[in-house]
C-alpha cells in the first residue's frame, strides 16, 4: 500500500469558531492555529476510516493478534502470518519441523499478507510451549531467516548467540491479583523511581524480574516513590544499548526472565501501591537485519523510510514511516499489547525530538515558534503521537504518558481537544543539563540565582512537566553522576560518616539542596535514576568488548547506601525524608512555585509552594541571623525538613522544634549556609 501524504487536509475558514484553547492561553499561537486545526482535522479523518473499517480504534490496535504465531480455536491450529508484500516467498521454520526451509511454505493472501495454517490433529506434540521458530524470507535478493515481527518472545542460543523466536504457551495463565489497584488513587502526582532490572544486583551479573520485585520494589515503595519507570524491557540483542536498540517489540527481554516473571514483578508493584512504566521506543529501531525489522521483505521500506530518511544520523539505528497506515496499526497495536497483557500503568515515549522533527531536533536552537510548524516538522509523527495518546487515554483509564521531547513543542502535554498532542508530562530536560553545567563551569560562590530559577521555573503555562536532577543520561559512562561531580576522587576516600573533610561535607550539602530545589520548583513530577537517591559512586557501564565484558558498572550497591556510617546512608535518609514529604503534602500537585525573595548578595532563594516556604541558602560560608522575608500567610510555622539534620549528614544548626511566627507577614530565621529548609504552618 502506497505511503499517505505527509500533507495537512485543508480546513474551510470558519470566522465563527472560537479560539482553540492552547491559542487562548498562548497568543503567541495564534498565526498557527490553521495548522493546528489541521492536525485536528487529519485526526479525525484517520480516525473516522479506522472506525469505518475496523469498528473502533482499540479494535484496529489488534494487529498483534492477526499477525506472528497465533493459536485460533475456532479452527483448532495454529495461524502464522505475515505481512510482506516485497516477499517472494515464506517457509515457517523451527525445531517442529527440523528447521526445514521448505516443509512449510506460506499461501499469498491480500494485501501482501502471507499465511499457513498448522492443525493441532498434526503438530500438537510438535508445536508446544517452549517451540522455537523463525521465517524464511525469500526476496530478490535471495533467502534469510528472520525473527517474526510480531513475535511475543525472543531466546539466545547460549552457543551460537543466534536468537529464535519462542512460543509462549503455559497450560497456567498467570494469575493476577491486582484488580483493586486504583491508579489515580496511587499516583495522585508522579514520584517516579527510573530502573533497570538487569543492573538492579549489587553482583556482576544480569538481575532478573523476580529479583527486582522482592528485593528492589520494596526500597522504591519505603523510599516514598510511587510509580516505577522500567527502561529496556522490550527486547534487544545487544545488552549494552541500555534497551534502546529495539529488535522484539512486542516481546519482554527474555534475559531477564520469563513474561510471567515481568507479571510478578508489575502485579508486586500494585500490590505495593505502585504505578509501572514502560520505557517504550517508537523513535527507532535496531538495524540489525538477523533480529530485527530491517528490510524484512526485502524491498527497503516497509516498516521504515526509504534510503537515507530511513536512518537516524546519530543514533546508526532505523526509522519508522509513521504515515504508513500499516506502521501506525503495528506501533498502535503494541501499545495495547503492553497495557492489556503486562498491565503496565502507562508509557515513557523514548526520542520524541527525534521523532517530531525531520531534522530529529539535531543542530537545531528552537528559538521561535516557526521551528515548531515549519517544514521541518513531520506531521506524520504528529498524527501517530495523537493517535498514540488518544489509544492508550481510551484504553486504560488515568494511563501516564511521559514525552521526552527537549525542543518544548507547544501543546505536546495538552489535550487533542485543545489543539495539543495529548501527552500528560514532558520531561524538563533542561534542568540536569543546567545543573551539570553548572558543576563543571562555575564556582559555587559565582552560581547565578536568576538563572538558577529561571531554569527551574521556565515551563509552558499548563503543560505538566517531570522535573529530575539526573536520570540515566547522566548515569552513563563518559558522563557522571551529581555525586560524582561533587565528591570526585572523594567519593572513594571520604565517604565515611565521621569524615570531616571539608570538600566531601560541600559535595554532601549539595547533592541534598540540588535535589530539593529540582523537586520542589521544577515540575509536577519527579524522577530519579536508580541508586542516585543515596548517591551512586559509580556510573553505568555494561558490559562490552572495551571493558573487556566486565559487569562490575553494571550493577547497583545497596550495601553502600545500608551502611549507616557511610555518607551514601545520610543521602538515602534525605532523599526518603524529600520524597515522603512531597508525597504527603502534595507539593507536585500544587500550581508553580512562588518566589518570595532572590537574594544575590546573600545567595538565598525563598520560594513558596503548595502550602510550604522553601529557604534555600547556597552561600559558601555565610549563615545568616534573624534573616527576613515575606510570606503570604501570617501564624506559626515550624520546619518540617531541614537538610543540615544529622541524620542527613548535617550539622544540627537549626532548631527544628522551635517554632517561628510572623510579624508583619514577615518570618525571622537563622539560615546555616549551603542550608535548605522546608516550613510548613503549625
Amino acid at each position: 500500500m502506497a505511503n499517505s501524504t505527509p500533507l495537512l487536509p485543508t480546513v474551510p475558514k470558519q470566522p465563527d469558531l472560537p479560539p482553540l484553547a492552547l491559542v487562548e492561553n498562548d497568543e503567541w499561537l495564534a498565526p498557527f492555529e490553521p495548522i493546528l486545526r489541521r492536525r485536528q482535522a487529519r485526526l479525525q479523518a484517520r480516525l473516522a476510516e479506522i472506525e469505518k473499517y475496523h469498528g473502533s480504534l482499540a479494535q484496529y490496535a489488534t494487529l498483534h493478534q492477526q499477525l506472528g504465531l497465533n493459536h485460533d480455536p475456532s479452527r483448532g491450529g495454529y495461524a502464522y502470518r505475515e505481512w510482506a508484500p516485497g516477499a517472494e516467498a515464506l517457509f515457517l521454520i523451527g525445531d517442529f519441523n527440523n528447521w526445514d526451509r521448505q516443509a512449510h511454505p506460506l499461501k499469498r493472501l491480500e494485501f501482501g499478507v502471507w499465511e499457513v495454517f498448522l492443525p493441532d490433529a498434526e503438530y500438537s506434540d510438535r508445536l508446544t510451549h517452549g517451540s522455537r521458530y523463525k521465517v524464511h524470507v525469500v526476496t530478490a535478493a535471495g533467502g534469510k531467516d528472520r525473527l517474526p515481527p510480531a513475535l511475543r518472545r525472543a531466546v539466545q542460543d547460549e552457543a551460537t548467540k543466534d536468537f529464535a523466536a519462542q512460543l509462549w504457551a503455559p497450560e497456567t495463565p498467570f494469575a493476577w491479583t491486582d484488580q483493586g489497584f486504583d491508579l489515580k488513587a496511587a499516583v495522585p502526582e508522579p514520584l517516579i523511581y527510573e530502573a533497570h532490572v538487569g543492573m538492579a544486583t549489587e553482583e556482576g551479573r544480569v538481575g532478573t524480574y523476580r529479583e527486582f520485585a522482592d528485593n528492589i520494589l520494596p526500597r522504591i515503595a519505603a523510599g516514598g516513590y510511587n510509580t516505577v519507570q522500567l527502561m529496556a524491557i522490550m527486547e534487544h540483542p545487544y545488552y549494552g544499548s541500555f534497551g534502546y536498540h529495539v529488535a522484539n517489540l512486542f516481546a519482554a527481554s527474555s534475559r531477564f526472565g520469563t513474561p510471567e516473571d515481568l507479571k510478578y514483578l508489575i502485579n508486586t508493584a500494585h500490590g505495593l501501591g505502585i504505578a509501572v512504566l514502560l520505557d517504550i521506543v517508537h523513535s527507532h529501531a535496531v538495524k540489525n537485519e538477523a533480529e530485527g525489522l530491517a528490510n524484512f521483505d526485502g524491498s527497503g521500506n516497509l516498516y521504515f523510510h526509504r534510503g537515507d530518511r530511513g536512518n537516524h544520523p546519530g543514533w546508526d539505528s532505523k526509522l519508522f514511516d509513521y504515515g504508513r497506515p500499516e506502521v501506525q496499526r503495528f506501533l498502535l497495536s503494541n501499545l495495547r499489547y503492553w497495557l492489556e497483557e503486562y498491565h503496565f500503568d502507562g508509557f515513557r515515549f523514548d526520542g520524541v525530538t527525534s521523532m517530531l522533527y525531520h531534522h530529529h531536533g539535531e543542530g537545531v536552537a528552537f528559538m521561535g515558534y516557526d521551528n515548531y510548524f515549519g517544514a521541518g516538522t513531520d506531521e506524520d509523527a504528529i498524527l501517530y503521537l495523537q493517535l498514540a495518546t488518544t489509544l492508550a487515554h481510551g484504553f486504560k483509564e488515568n494511563c501516564l504518558l511521559i514525552a521526552e521531547d527537549m525542543s518544548g513543542m507547544p501543546g505536546l502535554c495538552r489535550p487533542i481537544a485543545e489543539g495539543g498532542v495529548g501527552f500528560d508530562y514532558r520531561l524538563a530536560m533542561g534542568i540536569p543539563d543546567f545543573w551539570i553545567k553548572l558543576l563543571k563551569h562555575t564556582p559555587d560562590e559565582f552560581w547565578p540565582l536568576g538563572d538558577l530559577w529561571h531554569t527551574l521555573s521556565n515551563r509552558r503555562a499548563g503543560e505538566k512537566t517531570v522535573a529530575y536532577a539526573e536520570s540515566h543520561d547522566q548515569a552513563l559512562v563518559g558522563d557522571k553522576t551529581l555525586a560524582h561531580w561533587l565528591f570526585d576522587a572523594g567519593i572513594y576516600a571520604h565517604m565515611q560518616a565521621l569524615d570531616p573533610d571539608p570538600a566531601a561535607a560541600r559535595a554532601l550539602a549539595l547533592h541534598k539542596i540540588i535535589r530539593l530545589l529540582t523537586l520542589s520548583a521544577g515540575g509536577e513530577a519527579y524522577l530519579t535514576f536508580i541508586g542516585n537517591e543515596f548517591g551512586h559512586p559509580e556510573w553505568v557501564d555494561f558490559p562490552r568488548e572495551g571493558n573487556g565484558w566486565s559487569y562490575h558498572f553494571a550493577r547497583r550497591q545497596w550495601s553502600l547506601g545500608d551502611n549507616p556510617d557511610l555518607k551514601f546512608h545520610q543521602m538515602g535518609n534525605f532523599d526518603k525524608a524529600m520524597v515522603h514529604m512531597a508525597g504527603a503534602q502534595h507539593v507536585l500537585a500544587a500550581g508553580p512555585a512562588t518566589l518570595l525573595k532572590h537574594d544575590e548578595e546573600n545567595k538565598v532563594l525563598v520560594y513558596e509552594r503548595g502550602g510550604l516556604v522553601f529557604v534555600v541558602n547556597l552561600h559558601i560560608e555565610k549563615s545568616l541571623t534573624d534573616y527576613r522575608f515575606w510570606v503570604t500567610e501570617e501564624g506559626k510555622y515550624r520546619v518540617v525538613l531541614s537538610s543540615d539534620n544529622q541524620l542527613f549528614g548535617g550539622f544540627d544548626r537549626t532548631d527544628e522544634a522551635f517554632v517561628y511566627e510572623t510579624f508583619e507577614h514577615q518570618l525571622s530565621l537563622y539560615v546555616p549556609s549551603r542550608v535548605a529548609l522546608v516550613l510548613a504552618r503549625a
